[in-house]
């Protein structure tokens, strides 16, 4: 391939950084590229919660269409974004080195959390979560860009806002105020970063593989199939957390109510060499614990 390769990113300051990461690595192997930032509907509205504006893949519709209209050869997603099913003609052709799954909390101040703190996070999962833990807390609304969100926690009434830590180690947001939430369950494939190409595009494919991490690659398969099972979309209030050692995949999940008081979850262990199809297997038993159906459908119903 001796084009140069146009890589399509949104254009905020992370997603920045995570077209300069490819364009490195593809840089390191000889290759050209040029960067072609594009905004999404999900950079457009910031008023209202992600599940509010009610469209699959909010952040990556725009870059799918720019793919498939040839104004780009290739896109990079925060992969937590991206929806299960990727749009007919587009095909996921590498996952990079995946950052911090975890979530954090940035607080305001270094002193503790009283009992009716005021926290901010745009996710149903993390607000869930928070709740089951401190049901005495408020949750309200944070959108934006990482900046964005970091000003509105200094500037506004809340308390602390939720973060994912690879979004703030990447943007070097030094925050000295932060706590890492090892308890919290994390959205499926966090911190992990998809490389998308058209399907007819065998060439590009190819080159691109060479980039893949396979460990990555197939933890963040076993999240996004639970997710995808169990019928969730980006912002349903669902977790899931893959890790490999040794010869072994440990595998954590679950779904929780929106109110933070119900949850069910998985914890399992599968060898490596039958750990392809875990995520399936494990929401399926899972959607047959009685209750986690009805959740599903109360999430689904209140949007």
């Amino acid at each position: 391939m001796k084009k140069r390769i146009r890589i399509g990113t949104r254009e905020s300051n992370l997603a920045l950084w995570q077209a300069h990461t490819l364009q490195n690595l593809l840089k390191n192997k000889g290759f050209e590229t040029e960067l072609v930032p594009i905004k999404s509907t999900g950079d457009i509205d910031l008023n209202q919660p992600l599940y509010k504006l009610g469209i699959t893949g909010i952040f990556t519709k725009t870059l799918d269409t720019a793919l498939l209209n040839n104004r780009i050869e290739l896109a990079i997603h925060s992969m937590k974004d991206v929806p299960t099913l990727l749009a007919e003609g587009i095909q996921q052709a590498a996952v990079l080195k995946r950052g911090s799954v975890l979530d954090v909390i940035v607080k305001k101040t270094k002193s503790s959390l009283n009992e009716t703190a005021t926290i901010a996070t745009g996710s149903l999962r993390r607000k869930a979560q928070w709740l089951a833990k401190h049901p005495n807390h408020e949750i309200v609304s944070l959108r934006g860009n990482i900046q964005t969100r970091l000003k509105k926690l200094q500037e506004g009434p809340c308390d602390g806002a939720i973060f994912a830590e690879a979004a703030l180690v990447r943007l070097e947001a030094n925050e000295r105020n932060m706590e890492v939430l090892d308890w919290m369950l994390p959205a499926p494939a966090q911190g992990a970063l998809m490389i998308v190409c058209k399907s007819e595009d065998k060439e590009l494919f190819n080159i691109l593989q060479e980039l893949n991490v396979e460990e990555d690659a197939l933890c963040t398969k076993i999240e996004r199939d639970f997710l995808s099972t169990l019928e969730g979309g980006c912002t349903a209030p669902i977790g899931a957390i893959a890790t490999v050692e040794k010869d072994q995949v440990h595998f954590r999940g679950g779904v929780f109510s929106l109110n933070g008081k119900e949850k069910f979850t998985c914890i399992e262990t599968y060898p490596l060499s039958i750990s392809e199809n875990m995520g399936i297997e494990l929401a399926s038993k899972l959607l047959q614990k009685k209750g986690a159906k009805d959740l599903l459908k109360e999430f689904k119903s209140s949007k």
